[in-house]
């Protein structure tokens, strides 16, 4: 693509101006194009490297990604960054629906035989990314007027939800809600609860959200929170001392049920520690929280720290979306929202969330069976962890190159200690070796329930690509009270909403950002949600009822209409 007509022969590449359009039409053309302290960054030839995953990155294409590459990466990623910078954004970008979310997109020619014009910009761009402004979206002079007119909002919703979510909301063209089926009512009452309750979307808002943001990070790296309290690992490290000797000395002794109680509860722990490792909240360097962490994860817990990094780092990125956030994906077994009756596809498995009879009859009773399913749910992690090794869906060059080995040969060395040493030849029979594994495995169900509880009962409504990140993130995710003295219980998750806006910060930290978080919120206006852990499980499970009477309801109304022979309508 020929961007060199608009430039001075003699300006360096990188300090380029590039124009939405350009953009677009590298984007166009399958260039992985991303927006980064207002530099242009073309990132193919790192796509396959990144030690995060691939789908991480093809979320934030076409978008100022700033806020996310900073709150998930150090100093020294983000200066690796600049060697793919092509050239440079002048003024506030507006972001492109990335192609991965349903995202279409011009080429640059096409642009302008379309435009007439090769310097033309977004204001034309009637085929581009994400389809054509709604009212909601457009920049409106004076928020508080805006903030009026979006508690009575009833109009089209164009840019409310991803192009490749549409089959929910494919009526959102209208602005008669009779003519909308009952679950595109559902979904249009959702976002207008979100759009009532939040901070309003227009440029203006956000952009105050967002400065704000950053001046909240930059004064918690000034303070020191950032930096970590070897001190908290010292205790941590006892505390793991203790329940591994237990269960090596009640397993000698032949209490299998409570050795495996002990070793549950290890790992249990153990995962918190991961996760920080994970974040690169340790040491701070890549290949010592590496280590660590798949030492922990894979020789020690037989989990894969590489499987849960591309998760997770999506999961950070599109919280709460149906369509792409791993975590809330768990068809056919749970669903937190009307949604995923419409069998979406999942841009992270790359597969279809079939609603099919197991599920309507699963869903229905999902809210009874929710404590029951997690019991197993370390036994989906190995399968998951598994199918990430075994099919390479990791790196397999630069520097995460050795991570996929490295894992493989923890998960031999796990599958020797804990499956032939301890459970074979130490477990003399069938009876103690299933007792032993199934109250190991089953004791770390509170770790499920702690991970699921931020978010089951939080807002899955998209509101578009013009909601700044930190909005986003507290409004996605929910915080859990608790005594000082029960921390080492959560390990750090308790404060899920504020490690997800400052996700590299050491947990042992988060209490302490905690006031500045809820100074932040009552500034912008952001609701904070905070509930008891006993509290917060009822919301999850009214959640989880909620959809569940949906599902039952649509099962009834689909069989009435069976009956009746209508096949016409919804």
């Amino acid at each position: 693509m020929a961007l060199a007509s608009s430039v001075s022969g003699r300006m360096p590449q990188k300090d380029v101006v590039l124009t939405r359009r350009q953009v677009e039409g590298m984007i166009a053309d399958d260039r992985t194009v991303i927006i980064v302290d207002g530099k242009v960054l073309k990132v193919d030839a790192w796509l396959r490297y990144h030690p995060g995953g691939d789908k991480a990155i093809m979320h934030m294409v076409g978008r100022d990604a700033t806020d996310e590459v900073h709150a998930l990466h150090s100093v020294e990623a983000r200066q690796h960054m600049v060697k793919f910078q092509v050239g440079r954004i002048k003024g506030r970008w507006r972001n492109f629906l990335p192609p991965i979310q349903g995202g279409k997109f011009r080429t640059y020619s096409d642009a302008i035989e379309a435009t007439g014009e090769a310097t033309e910009d977004e204001d034309t761009s009637i085929g581009s990314s994400s389809p054509p402004d709604s009212p909601l979206f457009d920049a409106i002079d004076g928020s508080s007027d805006f903030r009026r007119r979006r508690r009575s909002y009833n109009s089209e919703l164009h840019e409310v939800s991803s192009i490749s979510s549409l089959s929910s909301i494919e009526s959102h063209t209208t602005n008669d809600p009779g003519k909308l089926s009952t679950m595109d009512a559902r979904t249009q009452h959702e976002i207008d609860l979100d759009l009532a309750k939040y901070p309003a979307l227009d440029p203006a808002t956000q952009d105050d959200i967002v400065q704000k943001y950053r001046l909240l990070f930059g004064r918690l790296r000034a303070e020191g929170l950032f930096q970590c309290n070897y001190t908290s690992y010292f205790i941590e490290l006892s505390r793991y001392t203790f329940l591994f000797s237990m269960f090596l000395i009640l397993l000698r002794y032949g209490w299998y049920g409570t050795s495996g109680l002990c070793l549950g509860m290890l790992w249990h722990q153990l995962v918190f520690t991961v996760h920080d490792a994970g974040h690169m909240g340790i040491t701070h360097n890549f290949t010592i929280d590496t280590v660590v962490g798949i030492v922990i994860a894979d020789f020690i817990g037989g989990l894969s720290l590489g499987w849960w990094k591309r998760n997770h780092n999506v999961h950070h990125i599109v919280t709460n979306s149906p369509e792409h956030d791993p975590d809330i994906e768990h068809m056919p077994f749970f669903a937190i929202s009307h949604r995923f009756f419409d069998s979406l596809r999942s841009t992270y498995y790359d597969r279809i969330m079939t609603y099919d009879p197991f599920a309507k009859f699963m869903l229905r009773y999902q809210h009874y069976l929710y404590y029951p399913i997690l019991l197993f749910g370390r036994f989906n992690l190995y399968r998951l962890s598994w199918e990430y090794l075994i099919m390479g869906q990791g790196p397999k060059k630069g520097p995460a190159w050795w991570h996929r080995w490295l894992e493989i040969a923890g998960q031999v060395f796990f599958w020797y200690w804990f499956g032939y040493k301890v459970v074979y030849q130490s477990i003399p029979t069938a009876a103690g070796r299933f007792a032993f594994v199934m109250v190991s495995h089953m004791i770390t169900a509170p770790l499920h329930v702690q991970i699921t509880l931020s978010h089951f009962a939080m807002s899955t409504a998209d509101l578009g690509i013009n909601e700044s990140f930190p909005q986003k993130m507290l409004r996605t995710t929910m915080d859990v009270d608790c005594p000082e003295w029960l921390d080492f219980f959560h390990g750090g998750l308790q404060f899920q909403a504020i490690h997800h806006l400052f996700p590299r910060m050491p947990r042992h930290n988060l209490r302490r950002t905690q006031k500045l978080v809820q100074e932040f919120c009552r500034e912008v206006e952001i609701p904070y949600a905070l509930y008891g852990f006993v509290d917060g499980n009822k919301e999850v499970i009214g959640r989880l009822a909620d959809v569940g009477r949906q599902a039952a309801i649509l099962a009834q109304c689909q069989k009435t209409l069976a009956e009746k022979g209508d096949y016409g309508h919804h």
